[in-house]
């Protein structure tokens, strides 16, 4: 089982040291994943460190049954998404903690395991789903959502250039027969994107695979409300870290840590403050950090890895 699930953490070090892991400290991993996180929160707070690991996806979950058997006293596996962080540590009976690690990357796995519909290098049913007890899957949004909304998720989530063309081939596609299968979205997409624009730069299929996936699964959606749930969720000087790896998640995430930080949100030539905004706050990494050049010749995924930090005050 070990081999498969394989995956390459990120910012491993850099995210441990930022977050000050302490011996005994109770801590949250919020997208699991591969374990990378998780077993180096758990190394770094043993002896009586707890971890509580979190994904919403069942075969991270099983997966770190096996390799957390060794840590199973300190180790609780939780099955749920990290924008209902609150009420997930309210279920196993915990208020607050010393620190949360959240990384937005998809794991290895879920893009390499071609049955999911993640990846545009092997042919399989449209799915796209993180959690696979959802309803809403990639050939949902392909074959129901119109012209003008696939354009905005194309340009908006996945920064393609040629969105609208794309969202045109897929609508004059489906109205011959819906879109099933990742190799037919492809075959669109490299209809859609001209053949000069094709010959350079990432495969032409990258960015809208990007874009669906975050759309099915609301990634963004999920951001903001863990964003604004964590600082509640945190004893004062707690820390959490959240790694990005798109520009629009790096966006909200520096905002929501830059708003937390303010002791005053009113207007800036409001003559006396009324908002009642308190600190919630401090911004440890100033700047995003991203990874150096030994990880990136180990990882080339890890190249749009931003990581950014901040402390409960």
């Amino acid at each position: 089982m070990e081999m498969g699930f394989a995956h390459l953490t990120v910012l491993l070090e850099e995210t441990i040291s930022l977050l000050q892991v302490r011996q005994g400290g109770l801590y949250v991993d919020g997208t699991l994943g591969g374990g990378g996180h998780t077993r180096a929160l758990l190394e770094a707070s043993q002896p009586d460190g707890r971890v509580v690991a979190i994904d919403q996806d069942r075969m991270a979950l099983d997966y770190a049954r096996e390799w957390g058997k060794p840590y199973a006293h300190r180790l609780q596996l939780v099955k749920g998404n990290f924008r209902h962080l609150p009420q997930l540590l309210g279920y196993i009976g915990i208020e607050r903690v010393d620190g949360v690690i959240c990384d937005l990357g998809v794991s290895s796995p879920q893009l390499d395991e071609g049955e999911r519909g993640f990846s545009y290098q092997h042919d399989a049913v449209l799915d796209m789903r993180m959690d696979e007890m959802a309803n809403f899957t990639a050939k949902d949004l392909l074959n129901t959502w119109d012209q003008v909304d696939l354009t905005r998720v194309f340009r908006d989530y996945g920064e393609e250039k040629w969105s609208a063309r794309v969202a045109e081939r897929v609508v004059q596609a489906r109205q011959r027969k819906p879109l099933a299968t990742t190799g037919e979205l492809v075959d669109v997409i490299k209809a859609a994107i001209p053949a000069a624009a094709r010959r350079t730069g990432p495969h032409p299929a990258r960015r809208i695979f990007q874009a669906l996936r975050i759309a099915v699964n609301d990634e963004l959606g999920a951001l903001r409300d863990l964003l604004e749930a964590v600082p509640s969720c945190l004893n004062a000087g707690g820390r959490v870290a959240v790694i990005t790896f798109h520009s629009l998640e790096d966006r909200m995430v520096k905002k929501a840590f830059q708003y937390e930080a303010k002791e005053c949100v009113c207007p800036p030539h409001t003559p006396k403050c009324v908002c009642g905004h308190k600190a919630q706050l401090n911004v440890i990494t100033r700047r995003p950090v991203q990874a150096g050049e030994e990880e990136l010749d180990a990882n080339p995924r890890a190249r749009s890895a931003k990581l950014r930090v901040a402390e409960k005050l």
